[in-house]
């Protein structure tokens, strides 16, 4: 929990930092927050559905703590690389090992698999409708842009990485 808390207090000064910027970011982890909001009160609100169960609760949390080790795996790999896992900030580096190897976002799927989790914990259709908003917010925002400047930093080298892996999986 330590970890998420560590990303979640960087995001929250990377976001005051940016106020002084022409136009302020809402970085992801943010993102991820609003939409767990917004899962709560579609599930208390609109709860369509309920599955609440002892088989889904369990499979959400393992889905939930596999995001977490999906993000904090991740993270590891943008500091042995000594390079920046920021949005949109300089890096010095292509991380293309660990699950780097499987997906070119590991740490965006890792929020959308905590949402998941949270969503089954929950236990509630009405809670997983927020999810796909996360999911166009996120490559409208970050992701695509995020492939721009990947492709102007590394050039070939993205570009052959992008044919060997796919963007989510």
């Amino acid at each position: 929990m330590s970890i998420i808390f560590n990303i979640v207090l960087r995001e929250c000064s990377v976001y005051l930092e940016s106020m002084s910027e022409s136009r302020p970011k809402i970085l992801p982890t943010i993102w991820l927050v609003i939409t767990v909001v917004l899962m709560g009160v579609t599930h208390r609100f609109l709860p369509l559905v309920t599955f609440e169960n002892e088989v889904t609760e369990v499979t959400g949390i393992i889905i939930l703590l596999f995001g977490v080790a999906m993000i904090a795996w991740s993270a590891v790999g943008f500091a042995r690389a000594g390079t920046n896992a920021i949005p949109f900030r300089e890096a010095s580096a292509l991380v293309t090992g660990g699950f780097y190897r499987i997906t070119r976002n590991p740490m965006y799927l890792g929020m959308v698999l905590i949402l998941v989790g949270g969503g089954l914990k929950i236990g509630s259709l009405g809670a997983l409708l927020p999810i796909p908003m996360f999911v166009v917010v996120i490559r409208r925002n970050f992701i695509l842009g995020e492939e721009r400047f990947l492709e102007e930093t590394f050039g070939e080298e993205y570009l052959e990485y992008k044919k060997r892996v796919r963007r989510w999986l």
